[in-house]
């Protein structure tokens, strides 16, 4: 079961706004996604189309590729992970993902959250945002 989460008073407040004004939507038509993630899904029958974006109010570095072929039984906690890689996220830094105005529980599977939350073009829209929360670094 996905939990859904409603936040204020923070830059994660903005994630599930964010998602309506995707840039890889915006950039491409319905069709063109539609047919893309039909294709990937039948090459690789494994795995799920995932977008990753940035929140728009987030103080949080933008990633450096938004289209991740993941497979479908790695957790929610793994691909927070993979992101807070790809965008070199310093340690004091919480990172928090968003499907459609929900934070998915760490422990839930790509796959289950794929089924629960896939936008109609096929893709799995994910945001991410964070804030500070582990205290300050001494320099």
């Amino acid at each position: 079961m996905i939990c859904r989460s409603e936040f204020s008073g923070s830059d994660r407040s903005w994630a599930a706004a964010d998602m309506a004004n995707s840039d890889f939507k915006l950039q491409r038509p319905f069709e063109m996604r539609r047919a893309e993630a039909a294709r990937i899904r039948e090459k690789y029958p494994d795995r799920i189309p995932v977008i990753v974006e940035r929140a728009d109010r987030s103080n949080i570095s933008d990633i450096d590729k938004r289209k991740y072929l993941v497979p479908a039984d790695i957790t929610a906690g793994q691909l927070v992970y993979v992101v807070r890689k790809r965008i070199k996220l310093s340690p004091e830094k919480a990172l928090f993902i968003f499907v459609k105005n929900t934070l998915p529980p760490t422990a839930s599977l790509m796959s289950a959250i794929y089924e629960e939350f896939k936008d109609e073009d096929g893709f799995l829209y994910l945001t991410y945002s964070g804030e500070n929360s582990f205290g300050f670094r001494a320099e």
